[in-house]
């Protein structure tokens, strides 16, 4: 009876392995709004949660809370293609007159102490003489609006289909959303104990923790920093303020966009509003990467920072946006293992 006991499980453990293979094959271009979805709806519990006991039912929170989600994400999506379309347009022409005219090299660069006539000789051979500018840009001149306008198409196309997918599938999520969880314990138990149930409560908590310091202090220092460039009358503020809102998301990820607004201030000549936003800029992104968001996600994950930051670079790598969020669960989840079997015997 043993040998044929154990064949039937080993049949049944091929075809559900075989069958989750298949699946995850045929879902593997859906995998990102199925992930997104799932890290918006563990975020985003707690607001459903409220909905319900409010008298609301599981069918109508779960409408309300997407059509939000919804338009907090399609709003900022839309100014961004927006104004994205209008720049490209800008760029080419830029483009087009720096190949034919080169750029200009500003006064104040041959005056800056010990690298001021380097820079300066630098500049004049490569941007200011059309024909070095021309080579320096290399094949710029082909990328015509036609094409960017392609392009963007695509990517747009591409873009609003996972969007589609990922606010269906939260509608869900939202809706069945408890029945999801229960039926998940359940699974878990039955192949792993009672044990398995602590380390996915706390890669729940860590998802939620996560948005919430990564989301909530990106979108601060968006806002603060968009005080800073409106102060420097800088082009187009409230965009540079969106891109560094959503840059932020990443820890030090601000300082690639008010970097090149700061360059954009000293090309043009204004090289004190570059030091004072600079500095400004700076000390913002460094409390808010080093003190806020830390105490956010630390102090409900009780993640130490080194690891909250290998869990969001190292999700990035490996999965790309959406690994910034379900990086950090990984790692409290083995965190939580090594803890319990870092635990002496006396106390098991």
């Amino acid at each position: 009876m043993a040998p044929a006991f154990s064949l039937e499980v080993l049949g049944r453990g091929l075809i559900v392995a075989g069958l989750g293979f298949l699946a995850i094959w045929m879902l593997w271009s859906f995998l990102p709004a199925l992930g997104w979805a799932g890290v918006l709806a563990l975020a985003t519990w707690p607001v459903r949660q409220w909905l319900v006991r409010r008298g609301l039912s599981p069918t109508g929170a779960a409408i309300l809370l997407t059509a939000i989600v919804g338009l907090v994400i399609i709003a900022p999506l839309s100014i961004v293609v927006f104004e994205g379309a209008l720049e490209a347009r800008l760029i080419v022409q830029w483009i087009t007159q720096v190949r034919e005219t080169g750029i200009g090299t500003p006064e104040w660069l041959g005056q800056l102490p010990m690298i001021g006539s380097t820079l300066a000789s630098w500049w004049q051979q490569h941007l200011a003489d059309p024909e070095a500018a021309k080579e320096l840009l290399g094949r710029a001149e082909a990328f015509t609006l036609t094409q960017w306008s392609r392009e963007l198409g695509h990517q747009l196309t591409r873009r609003l289909i996972i969007l589609g997918f990922t606010l269906l599938t939260l509608l869900f999520l939202y809706r069945d959303g408890a029945r999801i969880m229960q039926q998940t314990e359940n699974v878990a138990n039955r192949l792993f104990g009672p044990s398995s149930s602590p380390l996915g409560k706390e890669a729940v908590a860590t998802v939620r923790a996560t948005v919430n310091g990564l989301v909530l202090v990106g979108l601060g220092e968006g806002a603060l920093l968009t005080i800073g460039y409106v102060i420097a009358d800088l082009p187009h503020a409230l965009l540079l303020g969106l891109a560094t809102g959503i840059f932020a998301v990443v820890p030090f990820g601000a300082p690639l966009v008010y970097i090149i607004a700061c360059i954009v201030l000293i090309v043009g000549s204004r090289i004190t509003a570059a030091i004072i936003l600079f500095v400004y800029a700076s000390v913002v992104v460094f409390i808010a990467d080093h003190f806020v968001r830390p105490a956010l996600i630390g102090m409900s994950t009780r993640l130490p920072f080194l690891w909250i930051l290998l869990g969001i670079f190292g999700g990035l790598e490996t999965f790309g946006l959406l690994g910034v969020f379900l990086g950090p669960a990984v790692m409290a989840a083995v965190l939580a293992l090594w803890r319990e079997a870092a635990r002496p015997a006396t106390e098991t």
